[in-house]
């Protein structure tokens, strides 16, 4: 059962900044590289959140105000407040079980997760944590066998809500994962050893939970595939470009939300409303793709402007605060998804992190509404400066 009362807070960590140091001294490297890193220069890494903190708010002090409620309707649901945790891949690399620990604290605090096709706990078993709550993003398959068994396993799951994948056309050039050899199993350098041994509560934890895996591929992995194999496998598996043809079959046959993530640009935004897309998330993939593209906020001021009656848009990318999500959200958003940020929470705190970011995005959120004089998220961009 849902307890809503049962909210952790660590005092200790009231920033994400916080949370982001504690996972740095507490998990190795190559993991932390792993979560933490960008693509090339790390430019639109760093672009997407700088960009956010340009949108400035103004208060409105003496209007009659009763107070912020933060819960928002989404697709016919209506969550606790306006964010939700994006899917991120190898999640049991940074902090074992962390695809649990996040899934059951969105359940419990009635905020929406999303599961990567490429998670380290499959979509069955986040399903039973979740009651069939979560989301799934769909990277594509190359064959249509293995795209219509994950669809046919993600209705069984009770999934109410399929993301479809459009923004990684190619493997994102990433410097810091290239030298720590990043690989699933981590390769077995003396680098990455020495780091591993630095990190004992992270070396315990993934000795008892077992070495990470593709946990929603396994029943399509041959067995015994070394890490050169593995590899190959993975670049034959899925067939990366997005295009019309492909996602044709899957909105005829998907009877729940579909989704498009990765929307960067209006030609696809168009595109996906023709196609019937119930609503679409701005993002770059975190600025792990293209370091010459254009930070996630600017793309959705565009975009919202024009489209904004036509669709659900929702965003992510470089939201790290309760005061981000509401510069988001003046900005033409229908809601938000954050990734790194609760990555850094369970790999500070393990099992208390998931619950403990809720609880520091909600509070910051809270303040920053009542401090505004804004009495719902849906209202956030009456107080949006005109000149930022």
């Amino acid at each position: 059962m849902r307890n809503k009362d049962k909210i952790q807070f660590d005092h200790r960590f009231p920033r994400v900044k916080d949370l982001r140091e504690k996972a740095r001294n507490r998990i190795p490297g190559f993991a932390f590289d792993y979560l933490d890193g960008g693509c090339n220069e790390e430019v639109n890494l760093h672009r997407n959140t700088q960009k956010i903190r340009e949108v400035i708010l103004q208060p409105d002090y003496l209007s009659n105000f009763n107070g912020a409620d933060l819960s928002t309707s989404l697709f016919g649901h209506t969550y606790s407040a306006p964010f939700g945790i994006s899917p991120i891949g190898l999640q049991g690399l940074i902090w074992p079980g962390a695809s649990r620990i996040l899934a059951k604290a969105a359940f419990e605090q009635n905020i929406p997760f999303i599961l990567s096709t490429v998670a380290t706990t499959a979509i069955e078993e986040i399903s039973e944590i979740t009651e069939g709550k979560a989301w799934f993003q769909f990277y594509h398959p190359a064959s249509d066998e293995m795209r219509d068994d994950l669809i046919k396993r993600a209705e069984a799951a009770g999934v109410e809500v399929l993301v479809l994948l459009c923004d990684v056309p190619t493997f994102g050039y990433r410097p810091k994962e290239i030298r720590s050899g990043l690989s699933m199993p981590p390769r077995l350098t003396l680098r990455n050893i020495l780091q591993m041994i630095a990190r004992p509560k992270w070396t315990m934890a993934t000795l008892k939970e077992g070495a990470p895996r593709f946990a929603n591929l396994d029943p399509y992995m041959p067995g015994n595939l070394n890490l050169s194999q593995l590899g190959q496998f993975m670049d034959q598996t899925f067939d990366k470009r997005l295009n019309e043809e492909k996602i044709g079959p899957i909105r005829d046959r998907w009877k729940g939300k579909l989704v498009l993530k990765g929307v960067a640009s209006s030609y696809d935004m168009k595109k996906a409303i023709k196609l019937g897309m119930d609503g679409v998330i701005i993002s770059n993939h975190g600025g792990r793709q293209l370091d010459a593209g254009e930070a996630t906020i600017s793309t959705l001021k565009r975009l919202a402007w024009l489209y904004g009656d036509q669709t659900v848009i929702m965003m992510d990318g470089g939201l790290r605060s309760g005061p981000d999500i509401a510069r988001t959200m003046a900005s033409g958003a229908n809601f938000t998804f954050i990734g790194r940020p609760f990555m850094y929470g369970v790999a500070a705190l393990g099992r208390e992190g998931g619950m403990h970011t809720i609880a520091m995005l909600r509070t910051q959120l809270q303040q920053i509404m009542d401090q505004l004089g804004c009495p719902a998220p849906s209202e956030l961009y009456r107080y949006l400066l005109n000149d930022n």
